[in-house]
């Protein structure tokens, strides 16, 4: 006998995983969980210890103060980056994928070889056997061959590689210019919106009136 489906299996508002790696870019965390759960989706977020000391460094509110932001804002739950109890370290958890950013090469490299020793890289790898979309948002410069072979091995996978580059023909005005285009294309490479705001479209060169 065929067994029918659920509402909670037609209708799924399954979460987003979001990991914070200890490196530089707190601001583009920040902005994908604000922008994630405004969408009316759940949020799961675990953060390693060095990515708490540098949101210390280069955000203007504490890491604990945005954790109660976010519990306001939307669904939002955090995992400690050694709960390894936690849902999203299992392949029975259904999640729409998962954002890390920003991440770390040490991150990187971890993922590349299978190393799962945090609930960051251990969600991640879910998502790689799974086949989950997964996006990484690295940030390191220069690259060193051994970076950039990393992460040709996760793209090679499947993972979305996505450094975090300007985009210098929209003419950011601000950091936080920057930091928004970003959080868009990472929400539009795990399918949670369709195509960019319609202002951070290239539609060619200015033509000249008259």
């Amino acid at each position: 006998m065929t067994q029918s489906l659920g509402t909670h299996q037609i209708t799924p508002n399954y979460p987003v995983v979001i990991g914070i790696s200890g490196a530089s870019g707190s601001i583009i965390a920040n902005g994908l969980i604000d922008a994630v759960l405004q969408s009316g989706i759940p949020v799961i977020a675990t953060a390693s210890n060095a990515a708490r000391m540098v949101w210390q460094q280069e955000m203007d509110t504490s890491f604990g103060e945005a954790l109660e932001y976010w519990r306001d804002l939307g669904d939002f739950t955090y995992c400690a980056p050694g709960d390894i109890q936690s849902p999203i370290a299992s392949g029975s958890f259904p999640t729409r994928g998962m954002v890390i950013a920003p991440c770390s090469m040490s991150t990187v490299a971890a993922l590349a070889h299978g190393f799962a020793d945090n609930l960051i890289r251990r969600a991640a790898d879910v998502c790689l056997k799974e086949r989950r979309p997964l996006t990484i948002v690295p940030r390191e410069t220069p690259l060193s061959a051994i970076h950039l072979e990393n992460m040709a091995a996760l793209s090679r996978l499947g993972v979305t590689v996505l450094p975090p580059e300007p985009p210098f023909y929209l003419k950011p005005q601000s950091l936080d210019d920057v930091a928004n285009y970003v959080v868009q294309k990472a929400l539009a490479s795990i399918g949670l919106i369709a195509a960019l705001p319609q202002s951070m479209q290239y539609d060619g060169p200015a033509r000249p009136s008259g």
